[in-house]
This record gives structure tokens, C-alpha cells and sequence, in this order.
């Protein structure tokens, strides 16, 4: 098992001297594809990606394998949750989020500090830090329509092919707005907390990453203004990673995807896993991406035991 973690290579961003009170804390989001399950591999290389990011907080989407056959219209996780397992190896605490609802597929977090009391629609849980009170919210949103393939002629169920970034914006948020109106509901629980975070394999990119910039980088093939990450900053959230890494075109980060090559025909990579804060006086230490080489990834873990990219950010409060 080799694990490099070249810490130079990932964001720093020292905003301001930190305050003898600030909390400080590294969060992470991470679709573990089954625990290693879909590839037939044990727990092992995922706790060994988690250790090697070492984080407080942690969202973990797919903790259960995906059925076979599993399509686009149709795909409903199976078999049994691999949190307690992975929990048990690290020493964290766990809450598996298992209400059925659009948000969700087999969803869990994961916190070094005890778990307390979960939200209405099981999308959040609250966890106390420092004496502070810490909201930690963990989605996995829809593939289907995936507005990238759209976009590109890319076949993907029996979804049609669009043409601008106005359609693709509308096809978003038919997709995903009820899951982002469940999560809107439940963040009236963060309503009086100190910090909040936002982790998740949204299935959608960002719209601070499909820009001009990206389209002259030849990185995009046009501009669109995706509405799901949108949305939750308009809630007051900052995406971790862009605060830590504005320019897109220096710095794509793809999540998705390490099992197909950049030119394959038949995919489109691009970011579409999300870390997201919150807090008064948040300031973004360093952000990066985990995966299994460089320069795709700031931490690299190798063997790497999923087919998502993680990503990870240092914040104080």
C-alpha cells in the first residue's frame, strides 16, 4: 500500500491569523463506490484513503454496492452498509442515513466526535465541536439525466440530447430541485449552529467551473450556469475547494472520473463532488483532491479503490 500526500501540493490559503479560539477542522467528501465492493475489493484500500486525508468530519456516498444490473433510469443500492465497518477501523463514530428519499443513496457520516441528533429528512446530523455546534449535512444526488452527456451526444438511458446551457440548467433542476428542497428544509437546523458543512456526489458540475475561462481552456464546450452547487451558496455556503483554487483552468480537478482517460469518447470528466462550508469567520486552510495519481491529485493513494476522486478541505472557525 503506498500512500504519497504531498502536501505542497495542495491549496493554502491563510487568509487571516487564526484566533487563539478558532476551531480548526479537515472535512471530507468521498463516493467510496460500495466500500471497494463494485470492484470486488475489501474495506481496506478505502480506510487506507481516508487515513491518509486523516479528517474530523467525513460524508461518504454508495456504502452499499450498486445492484447488477444497474441503469440509468433504475438502480437501487443492495446488501449491507460497510459505515460500521469502516468506523470501526478508523475509530470514528458513525450515523447511516437511511431514509429513502432523492437525496439520498446510501449515504453515511463519519466523525472523529460524537454524533448527536439527526435531521427531519436524515440529510444532517449534528455534531458538537469545541463547544461549538457543528451541522454536517451529507447528500448523493441524481445521475439521471446527466446534463454533461447531454450536453456532448453522449447516450445515458433514454435521456435527450440538449443543445444550449439554458436547457441544460432546466433538465438540473428538474432533476435535482426536489432533493435540494428536502435539503433546504432540513437547514433550518443549522439555522442557530456555529459551523455548517455540505458534502456530496452531486452529479452535477459547478457552475464556477463551467465558465469562460474553462471554455478558452478547452476544458468545457460552453458556459452553464449549473443551479444545484448555485443554490446552496446562495444559502451562504462557500465551495471549499474554488475558494482555495479560483482559476479553473489551472486547477479542473476532476472527481469524476479515474477508471476512463480524459479523451474517451463515450464520458466527460469533470468535479462534481463537493465540500461546502459555512461559518462566520470561515477561513479555507487548504483544500485538495484525493485519488490515485498526480497531477489529478494533491494526496495520492495508491492502489485507489473507487471510481470518484475524493475531495478534502482544512478550515478554522
Amino acid at each position: 500500500m503506498k500512500i504519497v500526500v504531498p502536501m505542497a501540493a495542495v491549496a493554502a490559503l491563510l487568509l487571516s491569523p487564526l484566533s487563539a479560539s478558532a476551531t480548526e477542522l479537515t472535512v471530507m467528501s468521498f463516493n467510496i463506490w460500495g466500500g471497494g465492493a463494485n470492484a470486488g475489493k475489501p474495506i481496506d484500500e478505502t480506510v487506507a484513503a481516508i487515513k491518509a486525508v486523516n479528517p474530523d468530519i467525513i460524508g461518504i456516498q454508495e456504502t452499499k454496492p450498486e445492484p447488477d444490473p444497474c441503469t440509468a433510469e433504475n438502480c437501487v443500492p443492495t446488501g449491507k452498509s460497510v459505515a460500521a465497518d469502516l468506523a470501526k477501523a478508523l475509530g470514528y463514530y458513525y450515523y447511516d442515513q437511511s431514509a429513502t428519499n432523492p437525496a439520498l443513496w446510501a449515504n453515511a457520516i463519519l466523525s472523529r466526535y460524537p454524533i448527536g441528533k439527526a435531521t427531519k429528512n436524515d440529510l444532517g446530523v449534528e455534531i458538537t465541536i469545541d463547544g461549538k455546534r457543528i451541522m454536517a449535512y451529507n447528500i448523493h444526488l441524481t445521475d439521471f439525466p446527466y446534463q454533461p452527456y447531454q450536453l456532448l451526444n453522449i447516450e445515458y438511458g433514454t435521456a435527450p440530447f440538449l443543445k444550449t446551457g439554458d436547457e441544460a440548467v432546466a433538465a438540473a433542476k428538474a432533476a435535482r430541485g426536489p432533493a435540494l428542497d428536502l435539503l433546504e428544509q432540513d437547514m433550518k437546523a443549522a439555522d442557530s449552529a456555529d459551523a455548517a458543512f455540505v458534502f456530496g456526489d452531486f452529479n452535477e458540475p459547478s457552475h464556477l467551473d463551467w465558465t469562460e475561462a474553462a471554455v478558452k481552456a478547452k476544458l468545457q464546450p460552453m458556459v452553464v450556469a449549473y443551479p444545484s452547487a448555485k443554490r446552496i451558496e446562495s444559502w451562504g455556503f462557500v465551495d471549499l475547494f474554488r475558494a482555495a483554487w479560483p482559476d479553473v483552468a489551472a486547477k479542473p480537478a476532476f472527481t469524476w472520473t479515474p477508471t476512463s482517460e480524459p479523451s474517451a469518447k463515450d464520458d466527460h470528466h469533470d468535479r462534481i463532488d463537493y465540500t461546502l462550508g459555512r461559518a462566520k469567520n470561515l477561513k479555507v486552510l487548504k483544500a485538495g483532491v484525493v485519488g490515485e495519481k498526480a497531477p489529478e491529485a494533491d494526496i495520492v493513494v495508491t492502489p485507489w479503490p473507487a471510481d470518484h476522486r475524493a475531495t478534502m478541505a482544512r478550515v478554522s472557525f
